[in-house]
C-alpha cells in the first residue's frame, strides 16, 4: 500500500502548477498563453519577471525533492519505489492532472529529485559530475534547455558506472526519465531548429565569440 501511495503522492506533488498559480496571482493571466506557453520557470522569467520565476523554480525543485523524501523517510518504501516516486513527480509536472494534463518540461522536478537521491545513496561525487555536465555547456552556449538535456542524456551512463547494487533498475529508470523529458522537448526543439537552425542552441553565438577571440 505504501509503495502505491508513494507513487501517487509523487505524481500529485508534481502536478501542482506553480507557474500557472503564480502567474495568475501576479498578472491575472494564463502562463500557457504567454511566450512559449510552457508551464515552467523559464517562461515565467521571460513573461512575468525574475522573482516570480525564482519562486516557481524553487517550488518545482521542491516537488521532486519532496516526492523522494516522503517516499524514503515518510513512507519508508524500498529503494525501487523511491526512484519511481521521483519519476512520478516529473511525469506529474509534465502532465498535470489539474490542468487537463498540460504541463511543463520537468526540469525543475528532475533536479530536485536528483539533489536528494544522489547524496542519500552516497553518490555525491556523481551529483557533482552531473552538475558539471550541465554547467559547462551552459557557460559555452548560454542555452539552459540544451545544457539540461545534455546532463540528462549523461545520467544513464553515470548511473550505470556508479550505482551498485541495483544499477540495472536505476539505469532503466534514468532512461525512462530521459524519454519523458524528450517527449516534452522534442516538438519545441524541432520548431526552433526549423526557424533558426544552429542559433536555436546558441552554437552560432559560441562560434561568433570564438571568432572574435581570434581577431
Amino acid at each position: 500500500m505504501n509503495e502505491a501511495l508513494a507513487i501517487i503522492i509523487g505524481y500529485l506533488l508534481g502536478s501542482i502548477p506553480a507557474a500557472f498559480i503564480i502567474t495568475r496571482i501576479i498578472k491575472g493571466g494564463d502562463i500557457r498563453r504567454m511566450g512559449g506557453g510552457n508551464i515552467g520557470g523559464l517562461n515565467v522569467f521571460r513573461e512575468v519577471g525574475p522573482w516570480p520565476a525564482l519562486a516557481v523554480g524553487l517550488f518545482d525543485f521542491g516537488k521532486g525533492a519532496a516526492a523522494v523524501a516522503i517516499a524514503r523517510w515518510g513512507l519508508n518504501v524500498p529503494d525501487a519505489y523511491v526512484l519511481l516516486a521521483g519519476l512520478a513527480s516529473v511525469i506529474g509536472h509534465n502532465w498535470m492532472v489539474w490542468l487537463k494534463f498540460s504541463g511543463g518540461k520537468g526540469m525543475g522536478a528532475t533536479i530536485g529529485a536528483l539533489i536528494v537521491l544522489f547524496p542519500v545513496y552516497g553518490y555525491s561525487l556523481q551529483l557533482g559530475i552531473f552538475t558539471a555536465i550541465i554547467v559547462v555547456p551552459l557557460v559555452i552556449t548560454r542555452n539552459v534547455a540544451l545544457s539540461m538535456f545534455l546532463g540528462l542524456a549523461s545520467l544513464p551512463i553515470i548511473v550505470w558506472f556508479s550505482v551498485d547494487p541495483g544499477k540495472e533498475y536505476a539505469t532503466i529508470i534514468s532512461v525512462v526519465l530521459l524519454l519523458v523529458i524528450v517527449a516534452k522537448f522534442l516538438p519545441t526543439v524541432i520548431a526552433a531548429v526549423r526557424k533558426s537552425g544552429l542559433a536555436a542552441f546558441g552554437i552560432d553565438r559560441w562560434q561568433r565569440d570564438k571568432s572574435r577571440a581570434k581577431d
